[in-house]
């Protein structure tokens, strides 16, 4: 199923001899489920996005655009071309980029050790602090931590000075780790990033039909205020978008 902003079905029926440990970098949300499709052995790190994840997070972006109305780009980017919006999300605004990373560490030890020993505790990883550990996974989603399975980012909801207090948010998630509650993880850590900030709304748009992702959004709070009726053409026919909207802190 295609996910517009995150189409991650949470999935209630655990299998309870089976656990996902996470290793939270530097937004330390308890994170409320385990995931039956991983072994032991695996860690879900989540952290902000760094220049490493580029192609990675382009592959995954890509997806969508070839295969899904869940965006409305309709042409393949190249990671040279989406450096520029990596580059647009910092640490210390209310524009963010946070990451999700499966890393297995049963040959390698423990990804919190290695992270401790690299100085990289409490903060989010940057290009210039990443080490490439030893065992890591390589592939079209691969990054210096691990695969990647997914991002979530807030951006500006439009150019006008006065709408500098809203932010628009999506989550995309790697097609092999959908149905795992990466979406709403990430939505946990991007929400608790953007704690804080002088905002005041978020708001996301759903190409429907998409039950996953309404689901996802009415969880975090989001209500429907209303469709734009066949607002773009893909895959020669028209879609409608629902904007949700969130209110903020402040």
């Amino acid at each position: 199923m295609p996910p517009s902003e995150g189409n991650n079905e949470w999935k209630p029926d655990l299998i309870p001899n089976r656990r996902v440990e996470f290793v939270i970098m530097q937004y330390p949300v308890r994170p409320t489920w385990r995931d039956p499709k991983v072994s032991e052995s695996t860690e879900i790190l989540v952290r902000a996005g760094a220049e490493e994840d580029l192609k990675a997070l382009t592959d995954i972006y890509n997806h969508y655009v070839r295969e899904s109305a869940a965006t409305f780009d309709t042409e393949p980017f190249t990671p040279t071309e989406r450096r520029e919006w990596l580059l647009s999300h910092r640490e210390d605004d209310p524009y963010r980029l946070m990451v999700a990373l499966e890393q297995q560490i049963a040959a390698t030890g423990r990804l919190k050790e290695r992270a401790e020993s690299s100085g990289l505790v409490g903060l989010p990883a940057t290009s210039g602090r990443l080490p490439c550990p030893a065992g890591t996974r390589s592939g079209a989603r691969a990054s210096a931590f691990g695969q990647v399975l997914g991002f979530a980012s807030s951006s500006p909801f439009r150019p006008r000075p006065a709408y500098s207090t809203s932010v628009e948010v999506s989550v995309y998630v790697a097609p092999e780790a959908a149905g795992r509650g990466i979406g709403t993880l990430l939505y946990e850590h991007l929400f608790a990033a953007l704690k804080g900030q002088d905002l005041h709304r978020a708001y996301a748009g759903i190409t429907v039909p998409n039950a996953a992702s309404v689901r996802l959004h009415e969880r975090f709070g989001f209500a429907l205020v209303g469709t734009y009726s066949e607002a773009g053409r893909k895959f020669g026919r028209y879609h409608d978008v629902q904007r949700y909207e969130k209110a903020l802190g402040r």
